[in-house]
Protein backbone atom coordinates (compact mmCIF):
# COMPACT_ATOMS: atom_id res chain seq x y z
CA UNK A 1 0.00 0.00 0.00
CA UNK A 2 1.28 3.43 -0.94
CA UNK A 3 0.57 6.58 1.02
CA UNK A 4 -0.84 9.65 -0.77
CA UNK A 5 2.60 11.22 -1.15
CA UNK A 6 4.05 8.15 -2.86
CA UNK A 7 1.00 7.87 -5.14
CA UNK A 8 1.28 11.53 -6.15
CA UNK A 9 4.96 11.16 -6.98
CA UNK A 10 4.43 7.93 -8.92
CA UNK A 11 1.57 9.49 -10.91
CA UNK A 12 3.70 12.54 -11.71
CA UNK A 13 6.64 10.37 -12.73
CA UNK A 14 4.56 8.18 -15.07
CA UNK A 15 2.85 11.18 -16.68
CA UNK A 16 6.13 13.01 -17.20
CA UNK A 17 7.82 9.92 -18.64
CA UNK A 18 4.90 9.27 -21.03
CA UNK A 19 5.03 12.89 -22.19
CA UNK A 20 8.80 13.24 -22.63
CA UNK A 21 10.28 9.76 -22.87
CA UNK A 22 13.23 10.59 -20.64
CA UNK A 23 14.08 9.16 -17.17
CA UNK A 24 12.64 11.44 -14.50
CA UNK A 25 14.97 12.83 -11.82
CA UNK A 26 14.09 14.01 -8.33
CA UNK A 27 14.39 17.71 -9.21
CA UNK A 28 12.02 17.35 -12.19
CA UNK A 29 9.66 15.29 -10.08
CA UNK A 30 9.61 17.94 -7.36
CA UNK A 31 8.32 20.51 -9.86
CA UNK A 32 5.93 18.13 -11.64
CA UNK A 33 4.28 16.81 -8.49
CA UNK A 34 3.51 20.18 -6.94
CA UNK A 35 4.55 18.85 -3.53
CA UNK A 36 6.66 20.97 -1.23
CA UNK A 37 9.25 18.30 -0.54
CA UNK A 38 13.00 18.41 -0.32
CA UNK A 39 15.06 16.60 -2.99
CA UNK A 40 16.27 14.21 -0.28
CA UNK A 41 12.71 13.28 0.69
CA UNK A 42 11.79 12.69 -2.95
CA UNK A 43 14.87 10.50 -3.44
CA UNK A 44 13.83 8.43 -0.42
CA UNK A 45 10.31 7.95 -1.78
CA UNK A 46 11.71 7.02 -5.19
CA UNK A 47 13.96 4.46 -3.52
CA UNK A 48 10.88 2.95 -1.83
CA UNK A 49 9.01 2.85 -5.15
CA UNK A 50 11.99 1.18 -6.78
CA UNK A 51 12.16 -1.41 -4.01
CA UNK A 52 8.47 -2.18 -4.64
CA UNK A 53 9.23 -2.77 -8.32
CA UNK A 54 7.14 0.17 -9.50
CA UNK A 55 9.99 2.18 -11.05
CA UNK A 56 13.49 1.35 -12.21
CA UNK A 57 16.75 3.13 -12.98
CA UNK A 58 17.90 2.53 -16.56
CA UNK A 59 21.65 2.08 -16.97
CA UNK A 60 23.56 4.75 -15.06
CA UNK A 61 20.89 7.45 -15.31
CA UNK A 62 19.99 9.33 -12.17
CA UNK A 63 16.36 9.35 -13.27
CA UNK A 64 13.72 6.66 -13.03
CA UNK A 65 11.22 5.10 -15.44
CA UNK A 66 8.01 3.16 -14.75
CA UNK A 67 8.04 -0.64 -14.78
CA UNK A 68 5.16 -2.83 -15.96
CA UNK A 69 3.93 -2.93 -12.35
CA UNK A 70 4.17 0.82 -12.14
CA UNK A 71 2.17 1.30 -15.32
CA UNK A 72 -0.43 -1.19 -14.07
CA UNK A 73 -0.90 0.64 -10.77
CA UNK A 74 -1.10 3.94 -12.63
CA UNK A 75 -3.68 2.64 -15.11
CA UNK A 76 -5.81 0.92 -12.47
CA UNK A 77 -5.88 3.58 -9.75
CA UNK A 78 -4.58 6.92 -11.01
CA UNK A 79 -5.67 7.30 -14.62
CA UNK A 80 -8.34 9.90 -15.29
CA UNK A 81 -10.20 9.50 -18.57
CA UNK A 82 -12.55 12.24 -19.70
CA UNK A 83 -16.03 11.02 -20.60
CA UNK A 84 -16.60 10.51 -24.31
CA UNK A 85 -18.80 12.77 -26.34
CA UNK A 86 -22.22 11.35 -27.04
CA UNK A 87 -21.48 11.38 -30.77
CA UNK A 88 -18.19 10.92 -32.60
CA UNK A 89 -16.93 13.83 -34.71
CA UNK A 90 -18.44 13.61 -38.23
CA UNK A 91 -15.04 13.16 -39.88
CA UNK A 92 -14.45 10.08 -37.69
CA UNK A 93 -17.94 8.57 -37.89
CA UNK A 94 -17.95 9.08 -41.65
CA UNK A 95 -15.15 6.57 -42.08
CA UNK A 96 -17.28 3.70 -40.75
CA UNK A 97 -20.44 3.79 -42.80
CA UNK A 98 -22.67 0.66 -42.78
CA UNK A 99 -21.36 -0.71 -46.06
CA UNK A 100 -19.79 -4.10 -46.59
CA UNK A 101 -18.66 -5.71 -43.31
CA UNK A 102 -15.15 -6.37 -44.65
CA UNK A 103 -14.77 -2.72 -45.59
CA UNK A 104 -15.98 -1.60 -42.15
CA UNK A 105 -13.36 -3.83 -40.49
CA UNK A 106 -10.53 -2.64 -42.75
CA UNK A 107 -11.52 1.01 -42.25
CA UNK A 108 -11.73 0.51 -38.49
CA UNK A 109 -8.17 -0.86 -38.32
CA UNK A 110 -6.94 2.09 -40.39
CA UNK A 111 -8.91 4.56 -38.24
CA UNK A 112 -7.40 3.15 -35.04
CA UNK A 113 -3.93 3.43 -36.54
CA UNK A 114 -4.44 6.98 -37.80
CA UNK A 115 -5.88 8.27 -34.53
CA UNK A 116 -3.33 6.57 -32.29
CA UNK A 117 -0.30 6.76 -34.59
CA UNK A 118 0.41 3.19 -33.52
CA UNK A 119 -0.96 -0.13 -34.83
CA UNK A 120 -4.68 -0.75 -35.23
CA UNK A 121 -5.97 -4.33 -35.06
CA UNK A 122 -9.47 -5.69 -35.56
CA UNK A 123 -10.61 -9.30 -35.53
CA UNK A 124 -13.13 -10.00 -38.26
CA UNK A 125 -16.65 -10.79 -37.02
CA UNK A 126 -17.22 -14.42 -36.20
CA UNK A 127 -19.80 -15.46 -38.75
CA UNK A 128 -22.84 -17.16 -37.26
CA UNK A 129 -22.70 -20.79 -38.31
CA UNK A 130 -26.35 -20.90 -39.35
CA UNK A 131 -27.58 -22.36 -42.62
CA UNK A 132 -30.79 -21.37 -44.37
CA UNK A 133 -30.70 -24.14 -46.93
CA UNK A 134 -28.62 -27.22 -47.67
CA UNK A 135 -28.45 -29.40 -50.74
CA UNK A 136 -26.64 -32.60 -51.74
CA UNK A 137 -25.70 -33.38 -55.36
CA UNK A 138 -24.21 -36.62 -56.66
CA UNK A 139 -21.04 -35.92 -58.63
CA UNK A 140 -19.86 -39.47 -59.28
CA UNK A 141 -19.55 -42.75 -57.49
CA UNK A 142 -18.77 -42.06 -53.79
CA UNK A 143 -18.40 -38.29 -54.43
CA UNK A 144 -21.06 -35.85 -53.17
CA UNK A 145 -21.23 -32.06 -53.34
CA UNK A 146 -22.84 -30.33 -50.34
CA UNK A 147 -24.07 -26.76 -50.85
CA UNK A 148 -24.64 -24.62 -47.73
CA UNK A 149 -26.53 -21.34 -48.02
CA UNK A 150 -26.27 -18.90 -45.08
CA UNK A 151 -29.05 -16.46 -44.08
CA UNK A 152 -27.12 -13.59 -45.68
CA UNK A 153 -26.97 -15.45 -49.00
CA UNK A 154 -23.35 -16.56 -48.65
CA UNK A 155 -22.83 -19.91 -50.38
CA UNK A 156 -20.23 -22.51 -49.43
CA UNK A 157 -19.55 -25.68 -51.43
CA UNK A 158 -17.73 -28.77 -50.25
CA UNK A 159 -16.97 -32.08 -51.96
CA UNK A 160 -16.71 -35.13 -49.75
CA UNK A 161 -16.20 -38.83 -50.31
CA UNK A 162 -18.66 -41.41 -49.02
CA UNK A 163 -18.39 -45.11 -48.28
CA UNK A 164 -21.85 -45.72 -49.70
CA UNK A 165 -22.66 -44.86 -53.32
CA UNK A 166 -25.74 -42.66 -52.88
CA UNK A 167 -28.30 -42.28 -55.63
CA UNK A 168 -29.59 -38.80 -56.39
CA UNK A 169 -33.01 -39.74 -55.01
CA UNK A 170 -31.41 -40.67 -51.67
CA UNK A 171 -29.58 -37.34 -51.65
CA UNK A 172 -32.84 -35.46 -52.37
CA UNK A 173 -34.52 -37.29 -49.49
CA UNK A 174 -31.68 -36.33 -47.14
CA UNK A 175 -31.79 -32.74 -48.42
CA UNK A 176 -35.53 -32.42 -47.74
CA UNK A 177 -35.25 -34.01 -44.29
CA UNK A 178 -32.36 -31.78 -43.22
CA UNK A 179 -34.00 -28.58 -44.48
CA UNK A 180 -37.33 -29.35 -42.83
CA UNK A 181 -35.88 -30.34 -39.45
CA UNK A 182 -32.65 -28.38 -39.05
CA UNK A 183 -32.70 -25.22 -41.20
CA UNK A 184 -32.19 -22.08 -39.11
CA UNK A 185 -30.09 -23.83 -36.47
CA UNK A 186 -26.38 -23.26 -36.02
CA UNK A 187 -23.94 -25.98 -37.00
CA UNK A 188 -23.20 -26.48 -33.30
CA UNK A 189 -26.90 -26.93 -32.51
CA UNK A 190 -27.28 -29.44 -35.33
CA UNK A 191 -24.27 -31.35 -34.03
CA UNK A 192 -25.77 -31.51 -30.51
CA UNK A 193 -29.18 -32.66 -31.78
CA UNK A 194 -27.56 -35.31 -33.94
CA UNK A 195 -25.98 -36.87 -30.86
CA UNK A 196 -29.41 -37.64 -29.48
CA UNK A 197 -31.12 -38.53 -32.76
CA UNK A 198 -28.45 -40.46 -34.62
CA UNK A 199 -29.78 -43.89 -33.60
CA UNK A 200 -33.31 -43.05 -34.77
CA UNK A 201 -32.22 -41.92 -38.24
CA UNK A 202 -31.71 -44.19 -41.20
CA UNK A 203 -28.05 -44.94 -41.75
CA UNK A 204 -27.64 -43.09 -45.06
CA UNK A 205 -29.35 -39.93 -43.79
CA UNK A 206 -27.34 -39.96 -40.54
CA UNK A 207 -24.07 -40.30 -42.47
CA UNK A 208 -24.96 -37.45 -44.83
CA UNK A 209 -25.98 -35.20 -41.97
CA UNK A 210 -22.70 -35.83 -40.17
CA UNK A 211 -20.84 -35.02 -43.38
CA UNK A 212 -22.86 -31.81 -43.77
CA UNK A 213 -22.03 -30.72 -40.23
CA UNK A 214 -18.33 -31.33 -40.86
CA UNK A 215 -18.48 -29.45 -44.16
CA UNK A 216 -20.26 -26.53 -42.49
CA UNK A 217 -17.66 -26.30 -39.76
CA UNK A 218 -14.81 -26.32 -42.28
CA UNK A 219 -16.50 -23.71 -44.49
CA UNK A 220 -17.00 -21.33 -41.59
CA UNK A 221 -13.43 -21.77 -40.38
CA UNK A 222 -12.00 -21.07 -43.84
CA UNK A 223 -14.26 -18.11 -44.61
CA UNK A 224 -13.26 -16.15 -41.53
CA UNK A 225 -10.36 -13.74 -41.98
CA UNK A 226 -8.65 -13.82 -38.63
CA UNK A 227 -7.36 -10.33 -37.95
CA UNK A 228 -6.87 -7.09 -39.89
CA UNK A 229 -3.76 -5.06 -39.02
CA UNK A 230 -2.99 -1.48 -40.03
CA UNK A 231 -0.10 0.87 -39.33
CA UNK A 232 2.75 -1.53 -38.47
CA UNK A 233 5.20 0.95 -39.99
CA UNK A 234 4.17 3.53 -37.39
CA UNK A 235 6.31 1.63 -34.90
CA UNK A 236 9.41 2.56 -36.92
CA UNK A 237 8.84 6.13 -35.73
CA UNK A 238 8.45 5.20 -32.06
CA UNK A 239 11.56 6.18 -30.11
CA UNK A 240 11.21 3.21 -27.77
CA UNK A 241 11.57 0.76 -30.68
CA UNK A 242 13.54 2.57 -33.38
CA UNK A 243 16.86 2.21 -31.54
CA UNK A 244 16.45 -1.54 -31.02
CA UNK A 245 16.27 -3.53 -34.24
CA UNK A 246 15.88 -6.78 -32.28
CA UNK A 247 12.66 -5.53 -30.67
CA UNK A 248 11.34 -4.31 -34.02
CA UNK A 249 12.04 -7.67 -35.62
CA UNK A 250 10.14 -9.48 -32.85
CA UNK A 251 7.19 -7.10 -33.21
CA UNK A 252 6.93 -7.57 -36.96
CA UNK A 253 7.13 -11.34 -36.45
CA UNK A 254 4.16 -10.99 -34.10
CA UNK A 255 2.11 -9.18 -36.73
CA UNK A 256 3.12 -11.63 -39.44
CA UNK A 257 2.29 -14.79 -37.51
CA UNK A 258 -0.91 -13.38 -35.92
CA UNK A 259 -1.33 -16.44 -33.68
CA UNK A 260 -0.39 -14.65 -30.45
CA UNK A 261 -2.41 -11.63 -31.51
CA UNK A 262 -5.49 -13.80 -31.99
CA UNK A 263 -4.96 -15.41 -28.58
CA UNK A 264 -4.69 -11.99 -26.94
CA UNK A 265 -7.70 -10.54 -28.72
CA UNK A 266 -9.73 -13.66 -27.97
CA UNK A 267 -9.09 -13.04 -24.26
CA UNK A 268 -10.20 -9.44 -24.75
CA UNK A 269 -13.46 -10.48 -26.40
CA UNK A 270 -14.56 -12.22 -23.20
CA UNK A 271 -14.17 -9.03 -21.15
CA UNK A 272 -16.54 -6.09 -20.92
CA UNK A 273 -15.47 -2.62 -21.96
CA UNK A 274 -11.95 -1.40 -22.61
CA UNK A 275 -9.11 -3.54 -21.29
CA UNK A 276 -5.41 -2.68 -21.04
CA UNK A 277 -2.67 -5.31 -21.29
CA UNK A 278 0.85 -4.22 -20.39
CA UNK A 279 3.85 -6.18 -21.61
CA UNK A 280 6.07 -7.74 -18.98
CA UNK A 281 3.35 -8.21 -16.36
CA UNK A 282 2.03 -11.52 -17.68
CA UNK A 283 2.25 -13.98 -20.55
CA UNK A 284 -0.72 -12.37 -22.29
CA UNK A 285 1.41 -9.73 -24.01
CA UNK A 286 4.61 -11.42 -25.24
CA UNK A 287 6.97 -8.43 -25.19
CA UNK A 288 7.89 -6.13 -22.33
CA UNK A 289 7.97 -3.00 -24.48
CA UNK A 290 4.42 -3.50 -25.74
CA UNK A 291 0.97 -2.55 -24.48
CA UNK A 292 -2.45 -3.32 -25.93
CA UNK A 293 -5.65 -1.33 -25.37
CA UNK A 294 -8.63 -3.34 -26.62
CA UNK A 295 -12.40 -3.61 -26.49
CA UNK A 296 -15.01 -6.01 -27.88
CA UNK A 297 -17.53 -4.88 -30.47
CA UNK A 298 -21.04 -6.16 -31.03
CA UNK A 299 -23.58 -6.86 -33.74
CA UNK A 300 -27.18 -6.63 -32.58
CA UNK A 301 -26.09 -6.89 -28.94
CA UNK A 302 -23.87 -9.96 -29.40
CA UNK A 303 -20.07 -9.73 -29.10
CA UNK A 304 -18.61 -10.89 -32.42
CA UNK A 305 -15.06 -9.52 -32.40
CA UNK A 306 -12.40 -7.36 -30.80
CA UNK A 307 -10.44 -4.29 -31.82
CA UNK A 308 -7.60 -2.35 -30.28
CA UNK A 309 -4.40 -0.36 -30.44
CA UNK A 310 -0.93 -1.86 -30.07
CA UNK A 311 1.91 0.43 -29.13
CA UNK A 312 4.73 1.01 -26.67
CA UNK A 313 4.15 0.79 -22.93
CA UNK A 314 4.95 4.51 -22.93
CA UNK A 315 1.65 5.58 -24.47
CA UNK A 316 -1.01 8.10 -23.47
CA UNK A 317 -3.40 5.54 -22.01
CA UNK A 318 -6.22 8.01 -21.41
CA UNK A 319 -6.27 8.98 -25.10
CA UNK A 320 -5.95 5.37 -26.29
CA UNK A 321 -8.92 4.34 -24.13
CA UNK A 322 -11.04 7.03 -25.78
CA UNK A 323 -9.92 6.05 -29.28
CA UNK A 324 -10.62 2.35 -28.74
CA UNK A 325 -13.93 2.93 -26.95
CA UNK A 326 -15.38 5.23 -29.58
CA UNK A 327 -14.18 3.04 -32.47
CA UNK A 328 -15.77 -0.04 -30.88
CA UNK A 329 -19.06 1.84 -30.65
CA UNK A 330 -18.85 3.02 -34.26
CA UNK A 331 -18.07 -0.47 -35.56
CA UNK A 332 -20.94 -1.94 -33.50
CA UNK A 333 -23.35 0.62 -34.92
CA UNK A 334 -22.15 0.19 -38.51
CA UNK A 335 -22.35 -3.61 -38.48
CA UNK A 336 -25.71 -3.67 -36.70
CA UNK A 337 -27.40 -1.59 -39.42
CA UNK A 338 -29.00 -3.79 -42.02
Amino acid sequence: MLDDRAKTLLKALVERYIAEGQPVGSRTLSKASGLDLSPATIRNVMADLEELGLIASPHTSAGRVPTARGYRLFVDTMLTVRPLEVEAPPEVAGQLQPDQPKRVIANAAQLLSNLSQFVGVVTAPRKPSVFRHIEFLRLSEHRVLVILVAPDGDVQNRVFFTQHDYSQSELVEATNYLNSHYAGLTIEEVRERLKGEIDALRGEIAALMQAAVQAGSEAIAESTEDVVISGERNLLQVQDFSSDLGSLRKLFDLFEQKTQLMRLLDVSSRAEGVRIYIGGESQVVPYEELSVVSAPYEVDGQVVGTLGVIGPTRMAYDRMIQIVDITARLVSNALSQK
